[in-house]
């Protein structure tokens, strides 16, 4: 595994814990360093990340809040 994707694992406690997670990845790494961007993107995804996650996640929040009052008038 290069040098430099080692740092970037290494330096990010994220992609740590989702390397210990998913161990698959140490192999797809290893053979093919170009994977990372693959691998970003499913650490995004899983631990949801991605703008599109953050996006419903406060429209939960703001439908929950919007039930409560509505429910308390």
């Amino acid at each position: 595994m290069p040098f430099e994707l080692q740092l970037k694992l290494k330096e990010n406690p994220l992609y740590k814990k989702y390397l210990r997670e998913h161990s698959i990845w140490y192999k797809k790494l290893i053979r093919n360093p170009e994977s990372f961007k693959e691998f970003r993107e499913a650490m995004r995804k899983d631990y949801g990340l991605r703008p599109s996650d953050k996006m419903n996640k406060a429209m939960d929040a703001f439908n929950l809040v919007s039930n409560l009052l509505s429910s308390m008038v």
